[in-house]
């Protein structure tokens, strides 16, 4: 993930992405006392990287290299649309997703989830593909409307750009009951392969896998909520988790495509 420099339109103003049709869509929803927006400003994505450090650094014991205190920054940011969602009350960020365009990707030269997982086999899908990431919410409000309202934007943005699939690396923290573990991954890969892995012809590689057969992958666990949200959103798993050893977690390659949501979610999020 080091190597590639970042560019310097945030610190303009805006993000190189801000040229898709963003427009109209500074305020997706303002339910639940929550109001949801893409950053605009600067400003705007460093209350987003604020609320991941405390998220990933502070509650999940992530080591993280930033170039700024407090902050979650990597080299992907500049390149990424921020959805924020606010409190209306306070206008604290309490929610993002960071978004990465098909376009921005090749500017950047990756996506993420190209670093944890070999992606040959989605090369037909990029096109028209854009990854998710950085997905946080706060911990007072950790409830549907949050990460609903989230999803509500990314569907919207992406039928305004026609862009049909997602991908991202959802994460299984590694410590349980106090201690660190990939035994919950490992019991969690096991389910999720039964059920809901992809065909053969999107299939991923870690590049660093989690040692799958040195864990116990018996236990009776859930996924994490953020993951059973996906599964119930029609995602499929394209492979066998990776091991992140600076968040702390196993993360497990994921993918979505627009025409697999079911026809309540279509409905809900696309008025179809």
């Amino acid at each position: 993930m080091n190597g590639l420099p970042a560019t310097p339109h945030l610190d303009a103003g805006l993000s190189p992405a801000a040229t898709l049709r963003t427009a109209g869509m500074q305020t997706q929803a303002t339910l639940a006392g929550i109001e949801v927006s893409w950053a605009r400003h600067l400003d705007d994505v460093r209350e987003a990287q604020r609320l991941r450090f405390n998220v990933f650094a502070g509650e999940m014991g992530a080591r993280l290299s930033t170039p700024i205190e407090g902050h979650d920054v990597d080299l992907f940011d500049n390149y990424c649309e921020h959805v924020l969602v606010r409190d209306q009350l306070t206008q604290q960020v309490v929610g993002t997703y960071r978004v990465l365009t098909p376009v921005q990707a090749k500017r950047v030269g990756s996506t993420y989830s190209d670093t944890e997982f070999d992606l040959t086999r989605l090369r037909f899908l990029r096109e028209r593909m854009v990854e998710l990431g950085r997905s946080c919410v706060h911990p007072d409000h950790r409830h549907g409307g949050v990460i609903m309202a989230l999803w509500g934007a990314l569907a919207d943005f992406m039928q305004r750009n026609q862009l049909d699939t997602m991908i991202g690396c959802a994460s299984v923290p590694m410590l349980h009951n106090g201690l660190v573990s990939g035994d919950v991954a490992a019991s969690i890969w096991r389910m999720l392969r039964q059920t809901h892995l992809a065909g053969i012809e999107y299939h991923v590689r870690p590049r660093l896998p989690l040692p799958i057969e040195q864990l116990d992958s018996t236990l009776d666990v859930e996924p994490p909520a953020l993951i059973k949200g996906y599964l119930r959103l029609g995602a499929k798993v394209l492979g066998a988790p990776a091991w992140d050893p600076d968040f702390n977690t196993a993360d497990l390659p994921m993918l979505l495509r627009i025409a697999d949501l079911p026809s309540r979610y279509r409905k809900h999020f696309l008025g179809v």
